[in-house]
């Protein structure tokens, strides 16, 4: 049984969608509920981030600002990415 290229579509690579997103704007929330939102400026293949400009949450309330955060990629629950007005 084949299936036209049409009707196929390609799996999503999550960490090729991070790699195109280097510089925008994203948000990561980690596994301790804590988020931080910054400028993605790098990600590995563990999808260690680094953020630059970072902004530290707990839920509404800013906790604290960074220069540059690196985050472990095992501690992350998810990453957005915000949209670019």
């Amino acid at each position: 049984m084949s299936s036209s290229p049409s009707s196929q579509q390609q799996p999503k690579r999550p960490l090729s969608t991070l790699q195109r997103a280097i510089n925008r704007k994203v948000a990561v929330r980690l596994k301790s509920e804590i988020e931080y939102k910054g400028r993605m400026n790098n990600v590995d293949s563990y999808m260690n981030l680094i953020l630059t400009d970072a902004e530290e949450f707990n839920g509404s309330d800013v906790l604290a600002n960074y220069g540059k955060v690196v985050i472990r990629g095992n501690n992350v629950l998810f990453i957005k990415l915000e949209k670019e007005f």
